[in-house]
């Protein structure tokens, strides 16, 4: 791929997706074979302003070797630094970018319990920080080709021309082409986004109801009140960033418990290593009572008892069909693509900051009002050409919002 290209995509990255601002802190996290990718988005992050970037450098190899070698307790176990380098984030409020590009086949074999043992009680000590940045933050995830990702999409191609094709799909996911400004285009998406979360939001909808002909059939309670949100979101102190690049979703978080029916999967779930595929939910009373897969099955399990806000829906999100990753053709595997070509739910937490004033409340009242909470956010993608989607206003009219996986407000 042409270095102009990646230069481009790397100022997308932190002009739209950061946003970084004149003398913030940044931190860039980026596998060890994409260093020059990580280098070249720290010199955009630079040149638009910030103050410091500190690129971190992870790898899914390294991680399934701790989990086979280290304990269950040491693996539990946050040392002081951690906690430490996590409260200094807190405080200057950093940038955080992370470039996905790891192989989705990495963890294939590794203990998934232990591994999940240890993630989720990391991740009760690490939440006291991750929620003081609700709505505090700029964040972006973001991907750039592996060799292993690469040959896992394009498995007929030899590894040069496989990440070649990769990187042409994730460009015309981000809309970063020779002779356009994607900081432009992007902003012509924003305004298509909030044109229409405007009439989701004006509507007052308490429930939605969604059927597919797969099998999906649900009706899903919402919070009164509680936004629509799609695109970018906008920090309490006004700067507008774009979390996930690509991103085509428009979405809320429905009423904690407040769920009944079956969901059924219309695309494989990656997770953790493990393909999970054929499968369904199905929810009672706002909470999983029965789940099937053809493959994946233990895992999918795992993930719906990781704790009891893991059973219930933290996110409904409209993805029209034909939409910038749709169009590809292509099977990711990884959901941050994979979700924004299909409708979909998510598993586990609900988003906070989209609830209206929700900076003067304390996440005990957020979680009161209805917003699930849950040390896990798993998306599953639910959408194809025959998802219909209706919604219920507070006075009992029933609006179309999508028919056959397209808009129709």
């Amino acid at each position: 791929m042409k270095k102009s290209l990646i230069r481009k995509y790397a100022r997308t990255v932190a002009v739209v997706g950061g946003n970084v601002q004149k003398g913030q802190s940044v931190i860039v996290c980026v596998e060890p074979e994409n260093e020059d990718f990580g280098v070249m988005l720290a010199e955009e992050c630079y040149k638009a302003g910030a103050g410091c970037v500190a690129v971190e450098f992870y790898s899914n190899k390294v991680t399934k070797v701790d989990v086979r070698y280290r304990t269950l307790k040491s693996l539990e176990t946050v040392p002081k630094w951690g906690e430490a380098k996590a409260q200094q984030e807190v405080d200057d409020c950093a940038v955080r970018i992370l470039v996905e590009s790891d192989d989705p086949n990495a963890l294939k074999g590794v203990n998934v319990a232990k591994m999940r043992k240890a993630h989720n009680a990391r991740r009760a000590v690490m939440k006291k920080y991750s929620d003081a940045l609700e709505g505090r933050q700029q964040w972006c995830i973001c991907a750039v080709p592996s060799k292993k990702w690469a040959k896992t999409v394009f498995p007929g191609d030899r590894p040069a021309a496989a990440v070649e094709k990769l990187w042409k799909a994730i460009l015309e996911t981000v809309y970063v082409t020779d002779d356009n400004d994607p900081v432009e285009a992007w902003q012509r998406r924003r305004e298509d986004f909030e044109r229409r979360c405007g009439i989701l939001n004006g509507l007052g909808l308490k429930e939605l109801e969604i059927k597919t002909a797969k099998g999906t059939d649900l009706k899903i309670g919402l919070i009164p009140g509680m936004r629509f949100e799609g695109g970018g979101s906008t920090t309490l102190s006004g700067v507008y960033f774009v979390p996930n690049l690509p991103t085509e979703e428009i979405f809320t978080s429905p009423m904690r418990g407040v769920v009944d029916g079956t969901a059924v999967a219309t695309m494989p779930l990656s997770y953790n290593g493990v393909m999970i595929e054929n499968f369904s939910v199905t929810f009672r009373g706002g909470k999983a009572v029965e789940w099937h897969a053809a493959k994946g099955e233990e895992m999918l399990t795992q993930i719906i008892k990781t704790d009891d806000g893991a059973a219930m829906l933290g996110e409904v999100a409209f993805v029209p069909v034909g939409s910038s990753v749709g169009k590809t053709g292509l099977l990711f595997l990884k959901t941050l693509f994979d979700e924004n070509s299909s409708c979909h739910l998510a598993l586990g937490t609900g988003f906070p900051d989209l609830m209206p004033g929700f900076e003067n409340m304390t996440l005990e009242q957020i979680r009161e009002a209805g917003v699930n909470d849950s040390l896990t956010h798993v998306d599953f993608m639910i959408g194809d050409e025959t998802y219909c989607a209706t919604g219920i206003t507070a006075d009992g009219r029933r609006v179309k919002l999508l028919e056959n996986g397209k808009w129709v407000i």
